[in-house]
Parts: C-alpha cells; sequence; structure tokens
C-alpha cells in the first residue's frame, strides 16, 4: 500500500514523463517540417519509450493499490532555432527528470517503502543512459555543426533508431 506522499508524488512522476513525451514529439514534428527525418524519427523514438515510462509508474501505483490521477500537461514549446537547440532543449529536460526520480528515491527512503525506492532504481539508471545518450547526440553536434555533410550523415543515423520496451527484449 502506497503512503500519500508517494502517491501524489508517484503520479506527478506519471505527468511529467507523459509531458516528456509531449516534448519530444513537438521537437520531432519541427524536425519532420524542416526536413531532418532522421531526427525526426529519433525524437518519435524517445517520445515513446517516454510513454513506456509513464505507463510502468502507472501500473506500479495500480499494483500497489494505489489510485492513479492523471493531470493536465501544459503546452510544449514548439520552436527551436537549430536541431542543436532541440537536443540542448533535450538534455536540460532530462536533467530536470533525473533530479525528479532522485527526489522520488528520497521520499521512498524518508518514507520507509522500500517497494517503491526499489522499483525506482530501474528509472535511476535510466536517466543515465538518457542523458548519455542526448549527451552524445550534442557532442556530434559540436563537432560538425547543424549543416553540410556531417549533418546529413547524423540525421542519417538518427533515423536507424527504433523503440523498443524491455518487454519486447524478452
Amino acid at each position: 500500500m502506497l503512503k500519500e506522499k508517494v502517491e501524489k508524488a508517484l503520479n506527478e512522476q506519471v505527468n511529467k514523463e507523459l509531458f516528456s513525451a509531449y516534448i519530444y514529439q513537438a521537437m520531432g514534428a519541427q524536425a519532420a517540417h524542416d526536413g531532418f527525418d532522421g531526427i525526426a524519427n529519433w525524437m518519435d523514438a524517445q517520445a515513446q519509450e517516454e510513454m513506456f515510462h509513464a505507463r510502468k509508474i502507472y501500473d506500479y501505483i495500480n499494483e500497489q493499490g494505489g489510485r492513479v490521477t492523471l493531470q493536465t500537461i501544459e503546452e510544449p514549446p514548439s520552436e527551436f532555432e537549430s536541431p542543436k537547440a532541440m537536443f540542448e532543449k533535450a538534455l536540460e529536460h532530462e536533467q530536470f527528470i533525473t533530479e525528479s526520480i532522485n527526489d522520488l528515491v528520497d521520499l521512498a527512503k524518508e518514507e520507509n517503502d522500500h517497494a517503491t525506492e526499489i522499483f525506482l532504481q530501474w528509472y535511476v539508471t535510466e536517466q543515465v543512459e538518457e542523458e548519455d545518450n542526448v549527451g552524445s547526440i550534442l557532442d556530434k553536434l559540436e563537432l560538425i555543426g547543424d549543416k553540410g555533410r556531417g549533418m546529413y550523415m547524423l540525421d542519417k543515423e538518427l533515423a536507424e533508431r527504433s523503440f523498443t520496451s524491455e518487454e519486447d527484449e524478452e
């Protein structure tokens, strides 16, 4: 059984994960409009991954006898001056999510909610990967800039990404 504070915080995290998907969809929409089909594909796969993250918490709340309460999702930014600006915003957002997950872990510890603390360890590890992936793309954009052959090759590389959940891998 979830304690009230933990349940409330988990519901807020569901909202943050859904907002994450919304941000990535907005970035993907602009990338597609600007002719960066690979970036659009990467953003779409990332949006699917964020939906998976939200659903995983949603299911956990239910499994623990809690009640999921969905909240309003604010409008995401929809204009980015360049692909690099998109990925800078993505990294900033992932760092925000990392901080939020860490706060949830701290709350679970304070509330002696061992099951939730263990459940959240998956997210702690996932956020390390999320920040690393976006940071790696930003490193490449630093090297090649937003135009030319390098950008073409990066866009082509990002077109290869697809979303697979952990259930798909089993």
